[in-house]
């Protein structure tokens, strides 16, 4: 017997990483799907009449072991992944989504569910209950239950299809990513670039025996060149590979993919009766449907495009002031934004650094999240890890309760995808009189320690790690009856509040006195640097907020239209006309690599970044008006937002903390939108 197909019997149930192998996984996933049925078939042959405790709750606890092994595979199949694990991903995937149409298309299973829901009203439910029945009986609708036969069969198909493309995907990015290396002998191509990128990149040289310096598109190594280095043409070089990941004439070629992923989903969109995928998506949104978003999206647009176009031409009559350059490129944009912030701001990132050793910023983190809601971090060794580089820590409350288990992966490595998220091992719900606290994981990518140096961040780096412990704290302070209802089981443009409302910490003196301190000399930073973060924080915001704004028109022109796509790149150009400001690049195409919308869970929903900004702006105007670590306010936001999961629609959770629905005015005062 695997020790996947069982309960696990470590400290906290805590995932056995070092005694798992590779190859008992697929048998594993087998078994545990086979459990998971015979689950499935008490609750239908149960003769007692369905209720919802013996039907709907039943449900949701069904299939727990399967559900663990589910987080755990594909977890490290993204922080700690191998071709081997590929290989399994490929063929677990289209088991777990056959068995999760077993689940939605089973008619005896949804005749059940839906004379609960058709009764409700006499069953006495709580708000919770109710909630979790709406979505149940929806989840089932919306995955195909009132088809007939030979729809169903046909949903099926396109269900498989769909979840090997979004693999197949992610792993053409990866492969990209990791096939590219920008190898320099000279040291003078390097002008520009400071010491610590220099020495991160002598050290990956050396790791590969080569000579001199490598460069690769993994973030941390990425940014930094194209920041800093004043050699045009390697800047140009780095830029396109970055750009053309997946848009080149071999076998890691995204475009197909594409294409067949968005016919897919419009076509289950239609068999399913909406209009398009995004009509499916919105309706279980606080948006709500396509006109919205794309309203929402066109109305920020009309307020930042003034304000981009004027930094923008001031960027480019800098550039042309400073080195003669006509015509500002993209690989051009980082190198000249960073050099006009140094000269208004006299700030940069190598300054800032010191001060941002990682070890003491999420120590940070520890203490903000203890000020506001009463739990402490304690790092512990004795819980299994599947890298050297990750840490466990145990959360506690002030009675030393267990709140969660809290592990951290902060560096890049070969086997693991860019970028930084949140995810959870197991999830927080209540059984048995049993409060089962989740375990939750941040992943990032950042600048890893040196042989001269610990892990300095960028300021950039900082709020991201702020960003993602927010998520982990929606995870870590659950407390809802239900697995699917608990942590960031939220509408998709509300789980990006919690994150995005920590980051608003970083730029307050108060809170950056807790953890802004020099590496070397402990030193406090100094306030001049604190006034310049605050003053900086909202430099070219028009021209970031129009890109984000691209990535959401973009998505919604995939999503929201049903409109044929012959050609990906003359699709994506019509998209951005209207962000339209650097001049388009031939070789480049960035749909080929947007993981979120075509590998991640936000097709239609990449507008839920700005949506979510005008939320954590709003909110975060209240902390500010009672102070930054205002007992009763964290007090509301921790009891309404961060521990209520799921329970109940967003916005009267969010009603309930601010006292009112949000406004956008917070956010584009913030933004230096307006006055």
């Amino acid at each position: 017997m695997s020790i996947l197909t069982t309960p696990f019997t470590t400290k906290y149930s805590a995932a056995p990483f070092s005694k798992i192998e590779n190859k008992e996984y697929k048998d594993a996933f087998i078994q545990l799907i086979k459990d998971a049925k015979e689950e499935i078939n008490t609750i239908i042959n149960n003769p007692e009449p369905p209720t919802f405790e013996n039907t709907v709750a039943a449900l949701d606890f069904s299939g727990s072991q399967l559900d663990r092994v589910s987080s755990i595979f594909f977890n490290l199949n993204s922080a700690e992944t191998s071709e081997e694990m590929q290989k399994i991903a490929q063929e677990v995937s289209p088991l777990l989504t056959e068995f999760s149409n077993d689940i939605t298309l089973n008619e005896d299973l949804f005749k059940k569910i839906k004379l609960v829901y058709d009764n409700q009203d006499q069953a006495n439910l709580t708000l919770e209950q109710k909630t979790l029945l709406d979505k149940k009986y929806k989840g089932f609708v919306r995955n195909g239950a009132l088809l007939d036969a030979q729809q169903k069969t046909k949903l099926r198909e396109i269900d498989t299809q769909l979840a090997k493309l979004k693999l197949t995907f992610g792993e053409n990015v990866l492969a990209e990513t990791n096939n590219y290396q920008l190898h320099i002998t000279n040291e003078s191509d390097l002008k520009g670039l400071p010491e610590g990128a220099k020495e991160a990149a002598a050290a990956l040289a050396q790791s590969k025996s080569l000579e001199g310096w490598v460069f690769t598109l993994d973030f941390p190594s990425y940014l930094p060149f194209v920041t800093y280095v004043e050699n045009r043409e390697l800047r140009k070089e780095i830029s396109i590979a970055a750009g053309k990941k997946a848009f080149q004439d071999n076998s890691y070629n995204n475009q197909n993919n594409i294409k067949e992923i968005v016919r897919l989903r419009h076509e289950r969109a239609n068999l399913l009766g909406y209009a398009t995928h995004a009509h499916f998506v919105l309706e279980e949104r606080m948006a709500q449907n396509p006109e919205k978003v794309t309203a929402f999206l066109n109305d920020m647009l009309e307020k930042a495009k003034p304000a981009a176009r004027k930094e923008f031409e001031e960027l480019t009559q800098f550039a042309k002031d400073l080195d003669g350059i006509d015509h500002l490129e993209k690989w051009d944009g980082a190198y000249y934004s960073e050099k006009l912030k140094q000269k208004l701001f006299n700030l940069d990132d190598e300054k800032l650094k010191p001060y941002f050793k990682l070890e003491n910023v999420l120590q940070g983190a520890f203490t903000i999240a203890e000020k506001l809601y009463g739990i402490t971090f304690k790092e512990v060794f004795d819980i299994d890890k599947y890298h050297p580089d990750v840490q466990t820590f145990e959360v506690l409350d002030f009675e030393n309760n267990l709140v969660a288990l809290f592990y951290t992966d902060f560096f890049p490595r070969k086997g693991k995808r860019n970028g930084a998220w949140m995810t959870s091992f197991k999830s927080q719900y209540i059984k048995d009189g049993v409060n089962e606290r989740p375990h939750i994981s941040n992943v990032c990518n950042f600048t890893p320690p040196t042989p001269t140096k610990p892990s300095l961040l960028t300021f950039n780096e900082v709020t991201t790690l702020f960003h993602e412990f927010g998520h982990g704290l929606h995870g870590m302070l659950a407390n809802t009856t239900y697995p699917s209802l608990s942590g960031t089981s939220v509408y998709w443009d509300f789980v990006e509040l919690p994150s995005q409302i920590m980051e608003n910490w970083c730029y307050e003196p108060e809170a950056l006195a807790l953890f802004a301190k020099h590496y070397e000399t402990g030193a406090i930073i100094p306030q001049e640097y604190v006034e310049k973060i605050k003053e900086s924080a909202s430099f070219l915001e028009g021209i970031a907020t129009m890109r984000q704004l691209s990535f959401g028109l973009l998505d919604m022109a995939y999503h929201g239209k049903a409109t044929p796509l012959n050609d990906v790149k003359s699709f994506e150009e019509k998209a951005f006309e209207s962000t339209k400001l650097y001049p388009d690049v031939a070789e480049n195409c960035m749909s080929t690599s947007f993981s979120h919308i075509f590998q991640g869970g936000y097709s239609s929903g990449y507008y839920s970044y700005k949506w979510a900004e005008v939320l954590d702006a709003d909110a975060f105007a209240y902390f500010q008006e009672k102070g930054i670590f205002d007992k009763e306010v964290a007090t509301k936001f921790k009891e309404n937002v961060l521990s209520k999961g799921g329970t109940e629609h967003p916005m009267m959770l969010y009603k309930r903390f601010r006292g009112q629905e949000p406004k956008p005015d917070a956010l584009l005062k913030r933004a230096g939108l307006i006055e």
